[in-house]
């Protein structure tokens, strides 16, 4: 595992199809942006190849042709984006769920690499990652790692579904129900 400090690096090794383990407002998440890169964090994680990654991305443009944003999706990103709200969106081949982090390490990185495939950086089924060090632990096979220090949050990000008649709570985390009414 190759531990970054330089946001560059980490961008042109995700552009070569590496993973790289990065803080982000919740917990410490794994990105990738090819599909090699994708194929390569389910078998890190040890992840059933039916649960979906999220989409992250720097801003709501860094979205754009790859869902659909209808006035209910941006009245919930302008409320809640950047941050722990993660929203299921229409997209091209279905669905994708959608997320602006509110962490400025985790920005840079997606202004410098573009949008990324992203999950928790952890083995599925174990606890999530708030530090380098619990990354280094868990997941040694990761190709590199942006050390930011201490993830602040601790709790996974909330889980909105927008692609029916109604929104669905899909998991309750750092935003609680009760904040999502608008």
């Amino acid at each position: 595992m190759e531990r970054l400090t330089e946001v560059e690096r980490a961008a042109e090794l995700l552009r070569a199809g590496k993973v790289v383990a990065f803080p982000t407002d919740t917990v410490y998440g794994l990105g990738a942006a090819t599909e090699a890169g994708v194929a390569r964090i389910y078998q890190l994680k040890g992840r059933a190849e039916d649960k979906p990654l999220v989409l992250m991305a720097a801003d709501v443009e860094g979205l754009a042709g790859r869902v659909s944003v209808g006035p209910l999706a941006l009245r919930y990103m302008r409320r809640f984006w950047p941050g722990p709200l993660t929203l299921v969106l229409p997209a091209p081949a279905g669905t994708v769920g959608a997320r602006v982090p509110d962490h400025p390490l985790a920005l840079e990185l997606l202004r410098a690499a573009g949008p990324l495939w992203t999950t928790s950086a952890n083995r599925s089924g174990e606890p999530d990652a708030r530090t380098a060090g619990e990354v280094e632990e868990d997941l040694p096979d990761v190709d590199a790692l942006l050390d930011g220090g201490r993830a602040p949050g601790g709790t996974p990000s909330t889980v909105l579904d927008l692609t029916g008649p109604r929104p669905v709570v899909l998991r309750e985390g750092a935003i609680p129900l009760a904040e999502l009414q608008l």
